[in-house]
């Protein structure tokens, strides 16, 4: 066993002495790509699986390589300045024989001269060619924000017209790799279709492996394409190989560890003493409202105000300097002008505060990037993490702390929520406010100069007070490092994420068709995805996914019943387990038997169960109870329609007690309602939702969602 380890390892190490010796050639040679032969050497070192091939310099040696290798066979320019062959007219398909293939390779240097007269020309691949299976692309780009992605998708003249691809970072592991065979929109071509054959998966997965592997190997690989790749039900083979390089390419520093982030944060978010750097008695200052609102707000720690004149400022004694303060300060909240913070940043240098909350506008934001730039070599050279600029402030309940000019939030609970943008740092406040949804904290991050999304999550990781983090973001300063965190995280904690600007025109064109696919929000919504983070799509999905995920108990598999009065609510309630990715449970005949003694003969049972509007409450309370009750059955989707027979707080009484009932002998399933009615439908559903059955009126969408949301956390966390 120890020899075989030892044989990898040297076959390892010989496989990256080869590459490095193709890109070392490369550099020689002062160019950005390499030629097909020396892409069959990196792909041959890596074991990926590459056609028999030679490289010819005349006409005759072409026909003797292409008679000893087996016609037909496929004749491709070798130039290191015709990247796109095909354009050039440099790709001769199907030479059955040796006068064609002399032919052939006469007409490819003909074209080749035409296109770019000056080329360098090294000669003509001839290679195996390749018939039958499923054309797709395995490829891989370099992202500013992610770093390393590898591609997957439908390969051929239709990877560009379908744009069918999808990504993951790099590098993959092997259940990655199969979960990007299952990703696009044409998996079924995959498993085949109308007789055809089904591609070989597991070599299909070897071969994205294997990419996603040597481009992190080789960071300068900065673009990569196999298109197409053969897929059979043998095997998986690259007909044709461009790899781009760019020897200047830096990869990301490593961020700060853990620990480090950490131990900072906590100082941050849960300080014993608070600087406010602008502390003002008068009202109407920002500084004023950030005083009064650690005093009102509760906040038990020391508050030093610094102002340059002032000896006392809302009963607190005020300081010139936080210098000047004898005691030791976790945090300083900034609320002066831009162009004071860098001076007032190096006093809190000086004084070894780690935690800088800048509420200045006047930055990066307003055209002033020098300013942005000034603090951040300041944070950087004295250590102070900071938050900001341009933002409200933060919140952390458990710790009364109300670090903002907004107003006091003093509703606890256990959801913490973040956003780039103060407008909808607002929203998420009044939302919060207005639904009584509790929590934990709530954090603006404004222009990100330092702290950004993966420094939250890793204090609300270990933050006891946190069961779920809610984030808006326009862009993620350092891609890898969020997914990275939320990969950890999110295996403990649901973590969403809203993601806007997801219709932008995406990533820069590049050179291959692999970066060309790369839609910046295609790459967002596939790496999210890998990272087990669950996808808002609007601001208020965000906030009704932060109130209700927490409130549901985790399912413990994937049936979904929906019991409904109305069988119009039925429909769109399936349409909508449909649309966010659960399953209808299929009745089986005994349960449908067993649901049928409870509705009337009119009613429907098998699954939506209708039981039909006229029906007293005791009809909602037999089939919820039966619901809840059998094993078989996961989930809950409550259909109310308002009737004389049973008004809206009726049943929503009776469910409460239902579900308490069933709890207390032990059975305990997520159970979501959408109201159907008059206006008493709202005082309905607000008693539901205060007693753990996420309820809505007048919208058969959300409350799915809200369940579909936490299934995609469970089956993420691998709870399912």
């Amino acid at each position: 066993m120890a020899q075989d380890a030892a044989r990898k390892i040297d076959l390892g190490h010989e496989a990256a002495a080869t590459v490095r010796r193709v890109l070392d050639a490369v550099r020689a040679d002062g160019r950005t790509s390499l030629t097909a032969p020396e892409g069959k050497l990196v792909c041959d070192a890596y074991g990926i699986p590459v056609p028999k091939e030679g490289l010819a310099r005349s006409a005759a040696e072409a026909a003797r390589i292409a008679g000893a290798m087996g016609f037909p066979v496929v004749m491709k320019i070798v130039s290191p300045d015709i990247l796109h062959k095909t354009e050039a007219g440099g790709v001769v398909v199907g030479v059955k024989s040796a006068a064609d293939a002399e032919q052939a390779y006469d007409t490819i240097l003909k074209n080749a001269k035409a296109y770019k007269a000056d080329a360098k020309v090294e000669g003509v691949q001839v290679q195996q060619m390749l018939q039958g299976g499923t054309e797709v692309i395995v490829g891989s780009i370099t992202d500013g924000s992610f770093g390393k992605l590898v591609a997957f998708g439908l390969g051929g003249v239709l990877v560009e017209v379908l744009k069918d691809v999808t990504f993951r970072l790099a590098p993959a592991t092997r259940d990655e790799a199969l979960s990007m065979l299952d990703g696009i929109q044409a998996a079924e071509m995959l498993r085949g279709v109308r007789g055809g054959d089904p591609v070989n998966r597991d070599a299909l997965s070897d071969v994205i492996v294997k990419v996603s592997q040597l481009v992190s190997d080789f960071p300068e690989i900065v673009e990569l394409d196999l298109n197409p790749v053969f897929a059979t039900r043998k095997d998986a083979i690259a007909a044709d190989v461009r790899i781009v390089v760019d020897f200047d390419y830096k990869p990301r520093p490593a961020p700060r560890s853990n620990e480090e982030i950490v131990a900072a944060m906590n100082r941050i978010m849960m300080p014993k003493a608070i600087a406010v750097i602008g502390a003002s008695a008068e009202d109407g200052k920002i500084g004023n409202s950030v005083m009064k609102n650690l005093i009102n707000g509760g906040y038990k720690g020391a508050i030093y105000p610094i102002h340059p004149k002032a000896t006392e400022i809302l009963g607190y004694k005020a300081y010139k300097s936080v210098k000047d303060v004898a005691g030791v300060i976790d945090t300083a909240v900034f609320a002066i002008p831009a162009k004071f913070v860098a001076a007032a940043l190096v006093e809190c240098g000086e004084k070894k505060i780690p935690g800088a909350v800048l509420i200045p506008s006047g930055f990066a934001e307003a055209g002033a990037p020098e300013l942005q730039a000034e603090i951040v070599e300041v944070g950087k050279k004295y250590d102070i993490r900071l938050m900001g600029p341009n933002i409200y402030g933060f919140y952390y309940t458990p710790a009364n702390l109300c670090a903002t000019f907004c107003t006091a939030y003093d509703v606890k609970g256990h959801a913490a929520l973040s956003s780039q943008s103060g407008g909808i740092g607002m929203a998420i406040i009044g939302f919060s406010r207005s639904a009584k949804m509790g929590v934990s904290a709530i954090v603006g991050l404004g222009n990100k100069s330092d702290i950004d999304e993966d420094d939250l999550l890793a204090f609300f990781e270990q933050d006891p007070n946190t069961n779920l983090i809610a984030q808006h973001c326009e862009d993620l300063k350092d891609g890898r490092a969020f997914a990275e965190a939320a990969r950890r995280v999110s295996k403990k904690k649901p973590v969403v994420v809203l993601k806007a600007g997801r219709t932008s025109a995406g990533a820069k064109a590049a050179s291959s068709h692999t970066g060309a696919l790369a839609g910046n929000d295609k790459i967002y919504e596939d790496v999210l995805k890998q990272s087990g983070v669950i996808r808002a799509r609007s601001l208020r999905q965000l906030l009704e996914f932060a109130r209700g995920v927490p409130v549901l108990p985790t399912p413990k598999g994937e049936n979904v019943l929906i019991i409904t009065g109305a069988g119009g609510s039925g429909v769109l309630l399936s349409d909508a387990v449909v649309d966010n990715g659960m399953s209808l449970m299929a009745m089986p005949p005994d349960l449908d038997a067993a649901f049928r003694k409870f509705i009337p003969p009119f009613g429907a049972a098998g699954n939506p169960v209708d039981i039909t509007g006229g029906e007293p409450p005791i009809t909602y309370v037999n089939t919820v109870k039966l619901g809840l009750s059998d094993d078989r059955i996961h989930a809950l989707i409550l259909g109310y329609w308002h009737t004389i027979v049973t008004p809206p707080m009726v049943f929503a009484r009776n469910m409460v007690e239902v579900k308490k009932e069933m709890e207390a002998k032990g059975f305990v399933k997520p159970m979501v309602a959408s109201l159907a009615g008059d206006i008493e439908v709202e005082e309905a559903a607000e008693y539901l939702y205060q007693n753990g059955i996420p309820a809505y009126a007048y919208s058969t969408e959300l409350p799915v969602e809200v369940l579909g949301a936490k299934y995609k956390w469970a089956r993420g966390a691998g709870l399912l």
